[in-house]
């Protein structure tokens, strides 16, 4: 049987992130990324269902609130709970995504009544994965291509380079002109 803690995460959901950082910290460079992407899936649920009246605020809120974790991976106590770290970190800097956009009207619920921040965002995710991989079939090839290689799989602009056998520039320059080619067709369909 599962349990559910007090932060909304099932206990093998924690123990499982848990697990991934440890590994991480010790050194482990794929067990990190793992630790980093399943934490990503879930706080950005998490974010869209808070920030309803501003998606567009959704990723690079995603993106402070990683580099955050990252930032302070050395103070997190193994013998506390993972969920208590990371719902404070969340909740800092949604609050200062809040100051500095002096929007408090995007907040949907109350800061401190967010159990479900760890909890499964699997149909989410699926929905998301799946409406990316239609706009990404949009793009031609030689951006397309770069896309996934360095932001889907996480591959170095050096790895991708080598793997699709373009130059670097031009694996940077087809990641930029695909995410603004994206940019543009998600700006005309809203």
């Amino acid at each position: 049987m599962q349990r559910i803690n007090q932060g909304g995460c099932s206990s093998t959901d924690e123990e499982r992130l848990r697990s991934l950082l440890a590994l991480g910290l010790a050194g482990d460079e794929a067990a990190y990324h793992a630790f980093l992407t399943g934490l990503g899936e879930r706080l950005r649920a998490f974010l869209r269902r808070r920030l309803t009246r501003a998606p567009e605020e959704v990723e690079d809120l995603l993106q402070e609130i990683l580099l955050a974790v990252h930032n302070q991976r050395h103070s997190y106590e193994r013998s506390q709970p993972l969920t208590a770290w990371l719902h404070a970190i969340a909740k800092y800097k949604l609050i200062d995504c809040l100051r500095r956009r002096s929007r408090r009207e995007l907040l949907q619920d109350s800061l401190d009544d967010v159990p479900e921040l760890l909890a499964s965002a699997d149909r989410e995710a699926s929905e998301a994965r799946r409406d990316l991989a239609k706009l990404l079939q949009t793009l031609p090839p030689r951006q397309r291509l770069p896309i996934e290689c360095v932001k889907l799989q996480g591959l170095s602009v050096a790895e991708a380079a080598q793997h699709l056998r373009m130059s670097e520039s031009a694996v940077k320059v087809g990641v930029h002109r695909g995410l603004k080619a994206l940019a543009a067709k998600i700006r005309d369909t809203a």
